[in-house]
């Protein structure tokens, strides 16, 4: 991937167009600290595409002085792979999320993950359909009462984290819209990853579900209930680093450090592992039985879909030559009408 010689500025990506979003969205924090990144991460905007489906989230190509497209509700991978493929040398990013991402696009969501297509795709998860006017989304909680759930959802609600990893991500990392730091972190981590990267961030709607994380944001309490994965590193979290994630046969389990048990009766995290199984695990953590996690639940190599496309594409070549188009339309099954 090219980059700059001259060091780019994050207003440098920052397009003409006016914000539309509510005042106080966590959408506003998603797109400041994606405009840094960029710009840390030097690569020229021509070199950059945003892809959208349908939401409020799905208006950030129009906010970023890039590359992009604002598709259909829910086909933005479809469309991102097909930018990946025809142009490799891309930086492909694709913005979704939980009613566009995991709802009508969920299909093409894992078929992107499992070919481990190299597209960045970032679910803005805010437990709601904001754009729509706060009806219940795949991620909403049980019981959950909104306008199209007035007696509370009965709906299992998808959890974002276990189905990328089910379906095989090689990345996969959660963090919190106000978090600035840590996202700036997680996404510059999903940037540099060859292969689909899976990043969820948990976004407040402050008109439809607002402080529906206040548990993993407010700073006074948030220590309490998150754990921060660091690859190499136990499991610790708590306001007093007291309180630590063991596992315990095929389950994993909340312990408090002393009276016996020590850092070295933790879980050590290693996101690089191949089996997936200990990171599934991590991603049923979930809140308030456990902490949740925050960080990168597994960062693991494959072979990348577009490599082995263009791969495929020159054996082809070699064995058969290069092809012509009104040759192929004529061969095989042809019939005459007359």
């Amino acid at each position: 991937m090219s980059t700059v010689d001259l060091p780019l500025k994050p207003r440098d990506f920052k397009s003409d167009q006016e914000v539309r979003w509510c005042p106080g969205c966590g959408d506003y924090d998603i797109l400041n600290q994606m405009t840094k990144v960029m710009a840390d991460l030097g690569i020229e905007k021509h070199k950059t595409v945003f892809v959208s489906g349908i939401g409020c989230s799905s208006r950030f190509p129009y906010y970023m002085d890039t590359y992009g497209f604002h598709t259909i509700h829910g086909r933005a991978p479809a469309i991102a792979t097909g930018v990946k493929c025809a142009n490799p040398d891309l930086s492909v990013w694709v913005i979704t999320g939980d009613g566009d991402g995991l709802s009508i696009g969920a299909g093409q969501l894992v078929h992107a993950i499992r070919r481990n297509v190299g597209l960045h795709i970032i679910l803005f998860n805010n437990r709601i359909y904001g754009l729509t006017k706060g009806q219940y989304s795949p991620t909403s909680e049980e019981g959950k009462k909104t306008k199209s759930s007035p007696y509370g959802s009965i709906d299992h609600p998808i959890h974002p984290i276990s189905l990328a990893l089910g379906v095989g991500a090689t990345f996969v990392a959660r963090c919190v819209d106000v978090d600035v730091k840590h996202q700036q972190a997680m996404l510059k981590r999903a940037a540099e990853h060859p292969g689909t990267s899976f990043l969820e961030i948990y976004q407040d709607c402050n008109v439809y579900n607002h402080m529906a994380f206040e548990y993993a944001s407010d700073r006074q309490t948030k220590l309490d209930h998150i754990v921060y994965l660091e690859h190499g590193k136990p499991l610790i979290f708590g306001k007093d680093r007291n309180k630590g994630i063991r596992q315990n046969g095929t389950a994993l389990e909340v312990v408090e450090l002393g009276k016996g048990i020590t850092v070295d009766d933790l879980l050590i995290h290693d996101e690089t592992v191949a089996n997936p199984a200990v990171a599934y695990l991590l991603a049923q953590m979930n809140y308030p039985e456990f902490p949740e996690p925050m960080g990168v639940f597994r960062d693991v190599k494959a072979s990348v879909y577009e490599d082995r496309l263009f791969e495929q594409v020159r054996e082809a070549t070699e064995l058969r030559g290069v092809g012509e188009l009104e040759t192929l339309f004529n061969s095989g099954d042809t019939w005459e009408v007359n």
